[in-house]
């Protein structure tokens, strides 16, 4: 009689082993994943740490300086911080739940976004109208690159060799060649760009234009706008899924979800006091929304477009940026052998 076989995943490899050895379980602690939100809070001066699976806040660290803008490493371990008021881009080790270190850079560090594959950052500054590039190994700047007035969001396309810039009040974005780490392109969009987003094939930018109540779709290879769609009032951030673009209204409490292939509205989702950061998990299944005047991340299901969850986190939070990390987390639950 042929004996039942059952397959284990372990370490990234599938195994298969006969049913009745299972008895013998293996004492080797198996390496998961746990998906994590990290939320910035102005207000209360720190990130909360949210475990997704549990909706739950599981912890936070101090940062000081109205921490606002967040990037992460490519491995997801560290994340970078903007603290505007304390003029500093602060470190932190994501599984230490711990500040590593401090970087002073003067005036109004805002948006950032990491490189997806090597260690830099690119820090933009409100005041002097800057980007900053960052190396993290050294931790400090290496270069600067001067973009137009007050920039916001920043964005990285997938390929790295591309920084997208939201110049606020110049009501345009930088396109910047990241091998020649210059400006190569400036585009004209709609009025106060603040949140910006990269499609995930690297093709096309959205910009959040906070004035105009619209968010502006570029070609990033023909560095022209190639549509406009009208969303609900002072949009703040956009988050892509699929075909689908959410974007925060932060005026009125909503969600706007167009589809970007015809760039026509799907639905306007009530959400929550001030939406502002917004952003897709890693398969594109749930949309989260930091909630600046309800103190919540929101938990968005993006085939549905219905609110299915939400988690209190801390005061003032914004998010604005990359939140996402999946953390590797050790199981010993199994027996040991016999």
């Amino acid at each position: 009689m042929a004996r039942a076989r059952v397959k284990l995943k372990m370490w990234g490899l599938a195994l298969t082993v006969p049913a009745l050895c299972l008895t013998w379980a293996m004492t080797w602690p198996v390496a998961v994943q746990a998906a994590e939100a990290l939320v910035t809070n102005q207000v209360s001066d720190n990130v909360s740490f949210v475990d997704l699976t549990a909706m739950k806040a599981t912890g936070d660290v101090k940062i000081g300086g109205k921490p606002a803008g967040i990037a992460l490493s490519p491995d997801k371990t560290v994340a970078y911080v903007t603290a505007p008021d304390g003029q500093e881009l602060v470190e932190v080790d994501i599984l230490a739940r711990s500040v590593k270190r401090r970087l002073k850079l003067g005036g109004g560090p805002l948006g950032i976004a990491a490189h997806p594959s090597k260690g830099e950052v690119y820090v933009a500054d409100w005041y002097a109208h800057k980007i900053s590039i960052v190396d993290v190994a050294e931790f400090k700047v290496v270069a600067e690159i001067a973009v137009g007035k007050s920039p916001s969001g920043l964005a990285v396309t997938p390929d790295g060799r591309t920084l997208v810039s939201a110049d606020r009040d110049s009501d345009q974005v930088s396109i910047i060649d990241l091998v020649m780490r210059a400006v190569v392109a400036s585009v004209a969009v709609g009025q106060r760009p603040f949140g910006v987003t990269i499609s995930a094939d690297g093709a096309r930018a959205y910009t959040a234009n906070v004035a105009s109540d619209d968010v502006t779709v570029i070609d990033l290879a023909a560095r022209q706008v190639s549509g406009t769609v009208k969303v609900g009032h002072r949009p703040y951030a956009i988050a892509l899924s699929g075909h689908r673009a959410f974007v925060t209204d932060q005026g009125i409490g909503t969600v706007t979800v167009f589809d970007t292939t015809t760039l026509k509205t799907d639905k306007t989702i009530e959400a929550c006091d001030h939406p502002e950061g917004v952003e897709t998990d890693a398969d594109g299944a749930t949309v989260y929304v930091a909630c600046w005047g309800d103190n919540v991340l929101l938990k968005i299901d993006a085939a549905t477009l219905g609110v299915t969850g939400r988690v209190s986190v801390g005061d003032g939070p914004r998010a604005f940026g990359e939140i996402f990390a999946l953390t590797a987390k050790r199981d010993t639950t199994l027996p040991p052998f016999k």
